[in-house]
């Protein structure tokens, strides 16, 4: 099978392309703008292979897209490419409606007209994967805000959306135009809503990674409001392995949410990342001594959480990593991957492969 894969030099996509390569016989064309949390360095392990093929293009120039659905001929989109950091979707809004927005408009009308002129067989098989967020649904009622023992809920397929901010909006919206390419047009659709991933190849400005290079920099931990935010936390090798999953099990038409069971205040994240630290780098001082306490940002979701049960029941996938080994690994591929995180802020390596 080919398979296409927009935003492969992200974060979440570069996992999924890094799991097909190395676990499948499939071929992968890595379609990806290299916005600044894209880098190439992600994918030295899978670049030479025959299998493997990038394409430098922004999902918005739909000639772009043209050409590259003409010249590979895929048989499935997995559409991961899109702005993602919301605190720079507060600041700047518009590259998120432009990106998520147009760009998976502009995407879905190349592969719908792509798809139309395949023959019966190839067209049946194809599927468009979009990849989502569970930040589309909102936020769920917080521990501390219920009566203690009471039962809280999860987020499941069936949630209504209720973003909070630029970006879960943007997201959201792209969500119903796949929807839609799908009941309008009959264009074989298929939906994914994640929870909050870690591990390696992780840009620095999210939580995880952050705290980890600020705290071997010895510079503040900052932690927004009193740090009772929740998150469901899900490791990026496990979401790239249910992934692959929907694209080649997942039935047309549906909606899968992803999660790893593993709901955790982001204090408590921290405080967790430090005493791994501690362990591995000890220094003179507790790690947790940096964590200092900022303002919160707007509309911050109190708590998500995901429930993954149709995931298991349909398609037999379930995390393999505890929070505990995850943030360990994680933590040991940063303290080992010095270099990669200088290059993927600096843009040494993507200079130097582009020849620029």
């Amino acid at each position: 099978m080919k398979i296409l894969v927009t935003g492969g030099a992200g974060f979440i996509g570069s996992a999924v392309v890094r799991h097909i390569i190395s676990n499948t016989q499939d071929n992968v064309i890595n379609l990806d703008k290299l916005t600044y949390a894209g880098n190439l360095e992600s994918l030295v392990s899978v670049e030479a292979s025959e299998r493997y093929a990038f394409e430098q293009v922004d999902i918005c120039d739909r000639a772009e897209l043209d050409r590259v659905f003409e010249q590979y001929q895929p048989d499935a989109v997995m559409h991961l490419a899109a702005e993602s950091h919301v605190d720079r979707s507060i600041t700047g809004p518009a590259d998120f409606i432009q990106t998520n927005i147009v760009g998976t408009y502009t995407l879905l009308e190349a592969a719908r007209h792509y798809w139309m002129q395949l023959d019966a067989e190839r067209k049946s098989a194809f599927r468009f994967h979009h990849i989502s967020t569970d930040e589309v649904y909102g936020d769920l009622p917080h521990p501390d805000e219920v009566a203690a023992g009471s039962e809280l809920p999860l987020f499941t397929e069936t949630t209504p959306y209720a973003p909070s901010s630029p970006y879960s909006a943007s997201k959201a919206s792209s969500d119903h135009l796949v929807r839609v390419w799908l009941r309008t047009y009959g264009f074989p659709t298929i939906v994914t809503n994640c929870s909050n991933n870690y591990g390696p190849f992780h840009f620095p400005e999210k939580l995880i990674p952050l705290v980890i290079l600020n705290a071997l920099e010895g510079k503040p931990l900052p932690i927004y409001g009193k740090g009772d935010q929740i998150r469901d936390w899900l490791y990026v090798e496990d979401h790239a392995r249910a992934l692959y999953k929907v694209v080649t099990e997942g039935k047309i038409g549906e909606t899968y949410n992803i999660g790893g069971h593993n709901e955790k205040r982001n204090l408590e994240v921290v405080q967790t990342i430090c005493s791994i630290l501690d362990s591995l780098v000890p220094q003179n001082t507790p790690y947790a001594e940096q964590i200092t306490y900022v303002t919160d940002r707007p509309g911050h979701d109190r708590r998500y959480a995901i429930d993954a049960s149709k995931m298991n029941a349909e398609l037999d996938w379930q995390p393999q990593e505890t929070f505990e080994t995850g943030l360990r690994k994680t933590v040991e591929w940063y303290l080992a991957n010095q270099e990669w995180c200088q290059h993927v802020q600096d843009g040494t390596y993507q200079r130097e492969r582009l020849g620029i």
